[in-house]
């Protein structure tokens, strides 16, 4: 039987399993902006590896996998509702330069910060006026269409540990 499996996933002309629900995925994928700049890719790495519906991707991305088979090749367009949702100028926040404490904020930088319930939300400094420090909580993704271009290596039952 264990032939069988490996004969499967090796096999490019067999393809027993599609990817859903409790299905472990092996893929290549790139991310585009609208204009082709990259925002991430595993070309030239190793490729991604995930458990279908386990919240690695977001469901934008998630969604049109579903169906898909070792070989695939495919491109789909996300729109921001379904990827890192619209930019919304209420994740905009006006900070004290006092409130960075030893750490001087530049425009650009990144930085973690905790939210009252001690969570950690990522924000960029956008500007800083005096005093006042301007930063943007949204994803830095948010408000984009984004180009997903996948390449499925493997889809096999997920194995639970």
């Amino acid at each position: 039987m264990s032939d069988d499996l490996n004969q499967a996933s090796h096999d490019p002309a067999s393809h027993a399993y599609t990817i859903g629900e409790g299905m472990e995925v092996t893929l290549h994928f790139t991310l585009k902006l609208e204009d082709e700049t990259v925002v991430d890719s595993t070309k030239d790495k190793d490729p991604a590896t995930f458990e279908f519906g386990d919240g690695n991707l977001p469901p934008g991305f998630e969604h049109p996998l579903k169906g898909l088979a070792a070989g695939a090749h495919e491109r789909f367009t996300i729109p921001p509702e379904h990827a890192f949702g619209q930019h919304n100028e209420q994740n905009i926040q006006f900070l004290k330069r006092e409130d960075f404490g030893d750490q001087e904020p530049e425009e650009g930088l990144m930085l973690s910060f905790a939210d009252k319930a001690g969570t950690e939300l990522p924000g960029v400094v956008k500007e800083i006026e005096g005093e006042r420090v301007e930063v943007d909580f949204n994803h830095p993704l948010a408000g984009r269409t984004l180009t997903f271009e996948v390449e499925v290596i493997n889809v096999r039952p997920a194995t639970t540990h």
